[in-house]
């Protein structure tokens, strides 16, 4: 997998997106159609990772954060499912899932990424800030048939903002 090039990692990233809007069925489409498109900002604070010291080209790993609404009342769990394709000094080029479990369902998302952290090590100190957008691929309870997309900024190696665009089919 390591050979895999941006475009090969583009096309299984649209694949995934089409099968995750498969799923949902015609329910799901017209459960979504009711819903309004709207704006979620939530920000996280990384609980468990398993980020090795050394990032390997089909090694996975992921990352958990506990979720907090802008009136900082827990509202959920985002997980992150992490497989690098390309390692460099300077980054990898990653393909990730999300789920992000919420206290009136779940949203799932899919994407590939350029991660700019040094491929050697995440440094604990002194990270550069970075962000990376996630299409979303379905949902459960309240987002049945979700659609839209979700931009997660990290300002710091143990946060990050959650932005969640949802959009009406």
């Amino acid at each position: 997998m390591t050979d895999m090039d941006r475009r090969s990692i583009l096309q299984l990233t649209s694949a995934a997106t089409i099968v995750g809007g498969l799923v949902v069925g015609a329910g799901g489409a017209a459960h979504a159609a009711r819903k309004a498109a709207g704006r979620i900002v939530l920000r996280g604070k990384r609980t468990g990772a398993n980020i090795p010291d050394v990032l390997t080209a089909g090694v996975p790993y992921f990352v958990r954060y506990d979720l907090s609404d802008e009136q900082g009342r827990s509202v959920g769990t985002e997980n992150a499912h992490c497989l690098p394709v390309a390692v460099g000094l300077d980054g990898s080029f990653v393909i990730a899932t999300l789920v992000l479990s919420l206290d009136n369902g779940m949203i799932t998302a899919a994407t590939a990424f350029q991660r700019p952290l040094p491929a050697v090590t995440e440094p604990p100190v002194s990270a550069r800030p970075w962000s990376h957008a996630f299409a979303i691929t379905g949902g459960t309870g309240t987002y049945l048939g979700a659609a839209g997309s979700i931009t997660i900024e990290h300002p710091a190696r143990d946060e990050d903002v959650l932005t969640i665009d949802l959009t009406a089919p």
